[in-house]
């Protein structure tokens, strides 16, 4: 991981504002620096959708919001203050956003919806460091094969659309269900490591 170390150097030390542990991945192939930061949740777990708000402004605002909680927590907690990095990811289709599932069936109901279709996956991604913040956000096209009512049962007996926007991972099982993407694969990780980058540099200027 030597060679990482310059990149390492280029930018300070940063607070991942989010529990996921694949943001944390995606960070660390970067080469950036990070602590997670365990805010706590206000609660219930996924916020609402605001009535009329569209899709894609929903993604932004909760992406948002969960920054100005951090530092929010920073400042109650006296923590060290350093850039935050908060990032929501959304799935989206015929501008409906599909949550995470509650539970096993409403899993399926979800990869049921998406079954043959292409749906939208945007990622909005916020870095806040004392007066500056920066936002921006990805946005991918994923089709999805058909899939049989077998597909989605082996899938959702995997357990793998726990917590996950429309009840799936891209990286795992469901990669076998993916026709093709076009955009960002990190994105639809959780992460869009170009955007996330491009904000990075912005930092300070």
């Amino acid at each position: 991981m030597h060679h990482l170390n310059h990149i390492e150097a280029l930018f300070p030390m940063i607070y991942l504002a989010s529990a996921s542990p694949r943001r944390h991945e995606l960070l660390k192939q970067i080469g950036i620096t990070h602590e997670i930061l365990q805010v706590p949740q206000p609660l219930g777990e996924d916020e609402p959708q605001l009535p009329n708000e569209l899709a894609q402004d929903y993604v932004q605002r909760t992406a948002l919001e969960k920054a100005l909680r951090a530092k929010a927590y920073i400042e109650e907690q006296e923590l060290w203050v350093r850039p935050i990095l908060s990032a929501d990811t959304c799935v989206i289709l015929n501008n409906q956003v599909l949550g995470k599932p509650v539970d096993a069936s409403h899993a399926a109901r979800i990869l049921g919806q998406l079954s043959g279709k292409t749906h939208e996956v945007h990622t909005a991604v916020v870095l806040a460091y004392r007066q500056q913040l920066l936002k921006t956000v990805s946005i991918t096209q994923v089709t999805m094969r058909p899939l049989s009512v077998k597909d989605i049962a082996l899938y959702v007996q995997s357990g793998e659309y726990d917590g996950k926007a429309g009840a799936y991972g891209i990286q795992g099982l469901a990669s076998v269900f993916i026709e093709k993407i076009e955009g960002s694969y990190s994105g639809v990780m959780g992460l869009p490591l170009y955007e996330t980058w491009n904000l990075l540099q912005q930092l300070g200027r």
